[in-house]
């Protein structure tokens, strides 16, 4: 069973601080990894989201960490197992069931958006 993290990333900016969410997925070598304004909620729609550069596995066992060149912190919000519904790179559209206590139930990444709703 693949494993999931959920975590949230705080940049500071001298006026502002910058709260994204960035959501990785355990694959063979590394994390697919996706990025976020706001959580998805359980049955409440679409949210945007936008994929990113794949991330290293270690970042599926850390909770809190400390970026270097102030690129800000990271903490782990929420994780858990993952089972694939459907993974096929080629498409955009990704869904699995996620076992986790704030995202929990199938979660559909299609294109740039992303919804949870409850597992049937």
């Amino acid at each position: 069973m693949n494993r999931w993290v959920l975590l949230e990333h705080k940049i500071l900016g001298r006026k502002l601080i910058d709260i994204h969410y960035d959501f990785l997925v355990e694959d063979q070598l590394d994390c697919f990894t996706w990025k976020f304004q706001e959580i998805p909620l359980l049955n409440k729609g679409f949210v945007k989201i936008v994929k990113q550069p794949n991330h290293r596995l270690v970042w599926l066992s850390r909770v809190e960490y400390q970026l270097s060149n102030n690129r800000g912190l990271v903490k782990r919000i929420d994780h858990g197992t993952l089972s694939f519904i459907s993974h096929n790179q080629d498409s955009q559209e990704l869904k699995m069931i996620l076992n986790g206590k704030l995202l929990n139930g199938l979660f559909i990444i299609d294109g740039n958006f992303c919804q949870l709703t409850k597992n049937n």
